[in-house]
């Protein structure tokens, strides 16, 4: 029988098995609870490791505290800069994003896609990185979309929402002083995997627009191949075809990518969320087009969201770089 765990701090008595440490331990542990090792899922990991591997809180103590600090950073945020614009770009009541435009005239612009598993997540808690942004010069944009349960296990539904806001961004980016040739799109998490699907979008055939109309992605802890995730404990919500699993993973359409990506991690992420970072990278290298991997030594999932806010922190500094803001 093998018992597997990992904890944060001071290492157990030699010996002792993970079920004898104190209570408080619990919210330490890092990785998937103990357990004995079944048939192999997925590469070298069982059932319960793979499910470990999709859900960030089995690797991110204090991930509730952090994704608190989403929320309240944003208030903040709208008090120093002010409410943002809130612009319909779609028929349905979700399909809105909010604008914090630059205070000078035909900025670059940041189109931010949130995380939350799909799951959960609002433009309206996503709005702190944009005091960043604005006084780097740039206009930020955080869209809302439908969740995954409202659309009934469709993340193609969720993908199209997203391709239908940047593409109204482009069109309508005079509304804030914005330049279109400068239209920058990241997205963390689940977000970030929505990013490394508009990234490969046709957008000449699908909305009859240029098909460079992004400068430059930015996918932040994200995930680029459905394979896996379709046999993670995700799949019991995400309602998985073949169809929808090609379709949904970005890797398998690269020939479709025009901009250059940059793809962030932290090392202290799940397994999978490196891997798939690393191999999405090859991918795009190994087909001659511009990816850059910066992988931020001990930050977990949940930090690596609020360091968009931060014009220091590997998120926030990548991003004014990408867009040439870095002072």
């Amino acid at each position: 029988m093998t018992i597997s765990a990992t904890f944060r701090g001071s290492a157990p008595a030699p010996g002792a098995i993970a079920s004898s440490a104190p209570d408080d331990a619990e919210d330490l542990r890092i990785g998937p609870p103990p357990h004995e090792k079944g048939p192999l899922v997925w590469l070298d990991m069982d059932q319960v490791e793979l499910d470990a591997a999709y859900d960030q809180r089995a690797y991110a103590p204090a991930a509730e505290n952090i994704r608190k600090r989403y929320r309240t950073m944003s208030e903040e945020v709208r008090r120093r800069l002010g409410e943002p614009q809130r612009c319909a770009y779609g028929h349905s009541d979700i399909e809105r994003l909010d604008i914090y435009p630059a205070r000078k005239a035909d900025a670059p612009v940041f189109v931010f896609i949130h995380g939350g598993a799909w799951r959960v997540g609002s433009a309206f808690e996503c709005g702190y990185p944009a005091e960043m942004f604005v006084n780097a010069g740039a206009s930020f944009v955080a869209l809302d979309f439908i969740t995954v349960d409202d659309a009934n296990g469709d993340i193609g539904l969720m993908a199209e929402q997203v391709r239908r806001g940047i593409a109204w961004v482009y069109e309508n980016v005079s509304l804030f002083g914005g330049d279109r040739h400068r239209l920058y799109v990241g997205g963390h998490s689940s977000g970030g995997h929505l990013c490394g699907v508009a990234l490969v979008t046709d957008w000449r055939k699908e909305f009859g627009l240029p098909s460079d109309i992004i400068a430059g992605g930015m996918c932040m802890s994200g995930m680029f191949d459905m394979k896996p995730v379709r046999l993670s404990r995700r799949g019991a919500y995400v309602q998985f075809t073949d169809v929808m699993e090609d379709a949904m993973s970005s890797q398998r359409h690269i020939d479709r990518l025009r901009a250059p990506v940059i793809v962030t991690v932290g090392s202290d992420e799940t397994p999978e969320f490196l891997r798939q970072s690393r191999d999405f990278v090859a991918a795009v290298r190994e087909a001659g087009k511009p990816a850059e991997l910066i992988v931020a030594p001990h930050y977990n999932h949940y930090e690596m969201g609020e360091t968009l806010g931060n014009p220091y922190g590997p998120n926030g500094r990548a991003a004014l770089r990408m867009m040439n803001l870095a002072g």
